[in-house]
């Protein structure tokens, strides 16, 4: 998609120009590191579709969104250690190929340098644009911990399931977005029309993350197949498989769930009730139901149909990955 490839590159020679640099090298070499694996950029992108929407000229909203891609960076870089994952976008994580403590202080410096990056906005813009990013870091840590609180939890409903992707996923999209239209100085209604589009989105992506951990093809997600299963993380899938299963089931899940195996015997066992009980299908109704959600904000935005039509492509182009 010729648009959304006008904004990744944009990013990434911004990245260049910006990218974090300096003494001590171990400090700063692993931040180049993660920030070089690529990845879709999505967060830094949709701050800059948000601002398209409203004004032409994109500088003003470059550093800002270089701010959103470090500190999406940031929490990667800590959610690896703590899942000890081994993979990134096909690459070794950043604690693998360099170690715990390095990891969690690059980590740390990307936080800050991502805050950096608002220093330059105009007075007015500064304080909105620093409350909306503030606010969301503590909600994306708060996600985080639920996250950790659910893996020693037996019982989660499944509206604190969407709480807590919500936090850990979502709200750093609809911040994108919405730092980009109050950069754009368009109106409050649109500003937080777009804020909606950008959770609902961000949970439709999570969901369907949860989706492709288990169903994708590992080579096009760019992670270990089955690796939420492996590390007992107790995504979308188990939750529904709770909600349908039978007693037998539900005893399976559980124990499989309580235990650590990276043997392939657990994930088949998992993976088999998951298909027995067509989880895999409920979870993508949910992707369709939350999409539809992003839509209808999307439509109230008050701008042409035109100049939205991007947003409807990418909608596309993310929940219609290969599997």
């Amino acid at each position: 998609m010729s648009f959304l490839e006008k904004y990744q590159n944009i990013i990434s020679q911004s990245i260049n120009n910006f990218i974090p640099d300096g003494e001590p090298s171990e400090l700063y070499e692993p931040m180049k590191y993660i920030l070089h694996l690529g990845g879709k950029r999505l967060r830094p992108v949709i701050l800059l579709m948000a601002y398209n929407l409203f004004r032409e000229d994109i500088e003003k909203a470059i550093k800002p969104a270089l701010g959103i891609e470090f500190f999406h960076n940031f929490s990667l870089i800590h959610d690896d250690i703590m899942d000890q994952a081994p993979l990134r976008r096909n690459k070794k994580t950043v604690h693998v190929k360099y170690n715990e403590n390095t990891a969690i202080l690059s980590g740390d410096a990307l936080f800050v340098k991502s805050f950096q990056m608002l220093e330059d906005l105009e007075p007015s813009l500064f304080k909105p644009c620093f409350e909306l990013f503030s606010k969301t870091a503590l909600e994306v840590c708060e996600g985080q911990q639920y996250d950790m609180n659910f893996e020693t939890r037996k019982e989660i409903s499944f509206e604190e399931y969407i709480h807590m992707i919500t936090g850990k996923t979502a709200v750093l999209c609809a911040c994108a977005i919405k730092m980009g239209a109050i950069i754009a100085k368009t109106d409050k209604e649109n500003s937080d029309n777009l804020y909606e589009f950008g959770k609902y989105l961000g949970i439709a992506f999570q969901l369907m993350d949860d989706y492709l951990d288990v169903f994708g093809n590992e080579r096009m997600v760019g992670k270990k197949h089955a690796g939420d299963i492996y590390e007992n993380k107790k995504t979308i899938l188990f939750f529904l498989a709770l909600k349908r299963g039978d007693e037998k089931q539900i005893e399976k899940l559980n124990y499989w769930f309580s235990i650590k195996d990276d043997s392939d015997t657990k994930v088949n066992e998992v993976i088999n009730i998951f298909k027995e009980l067509e989880v895999d299908k409920m979870c993508l109704e949910l992707v369709d139901s939350y999409t539809n959600l992003a839509k209808e904000y999307l439509n109230k935005v008050k701008v042409s149909s035109e100049k939205k039509q991007s947003f409807f492509e990418l909608i596309d182009y993310l929940l219609l990955r290969e599997s």
